[in-house]
């Protein structure tokens, strides 16, 4: 499918010194889709990240009172590792981990953008028990990508409620469930970098 939004620039490669990945809540850094993503955006520096419970051994969901906070202080502390300011790192992930990245972004989180990768606009079959009222500070240049039958948000759904994000939006809905292949996920972000896949 072709990409939606309201058009704008697209995240500026020349800002970006990392991208920072989180993982889903049952799931790690170790994640195929991160790790296909690291490989592709090769060499910008990629880090993914596991959350607090997870490097504690617990493998059982995070919470968000921790998991923000706790990403905050890994994007700065990355950052600073890199030599560079916060706001030059692209912070998101799939799931649970991309909402959390907008959340700590519209917390104040510096970012050069989010990256939502099947972002949980909602429970499955709970339609009405959105994730969204922080959506409205998230003023970086923002990706979404989605697949076409996830559970979590219909294309429409996501096209709708995303809307409300004010920096420059790009939604991009692939074949597939809350887990699309890797190709044109990663497909799909190399463009909003503006790269062509090797």
């Amino acid at each position: 499918m072709a990409p939606a939004g309201r058009g704008g620039r697209l995240v500026d490669p020349q800002d970006v010194a990392g991208v920072l990945l989180t993982p889903g809540a049952s799931a790690d850094r170790d994640h195929h889709t991160l790790v296909a993503l690291e490989a592709a955006l090769a060499p910008l520096p990629v880090l993914r990240m596991h959350f607090a419970n997870r490097e504690r051994g617990n493998p059982g969901p995070e919470r968000a009172e921790a998991a923000i906070p706790y990403l905050r202080e890994r994007a700065d502390a990355w950052a600073a590792e890199l030599g560079v300011e916060p706001g030059r790192l692209v912070l998101g992930g799939r799931s649970f981990g991309g909402r959390m990245a907008s959340m700590a972004v519209a917390q104040g989180q510096p970012a050069a953008g989010l990256l939502l990768l099947s972002y949980p606009l909602h429970p499955p079959g709970k339609p009405d028990t959105l994730r969204i009222e922080h959506l409205p500070d998230v003023d970086v240049p923002t990706l979404a990508v989605s697949g076409q039958r996830d559970p979590f948000g219909t294309p429409d759904e996501l096209a709708h409620h995303l809307a409300a994000i004010p920096g420059p939006l790009r939604l991009v809905t692939v074949p597939g469930d809350h887990s699309p292949a890797d190709p044109p996920v990663v497909a799909a972000v190399l463009d909003w970098f503006g790269r062509s896949p090797a």
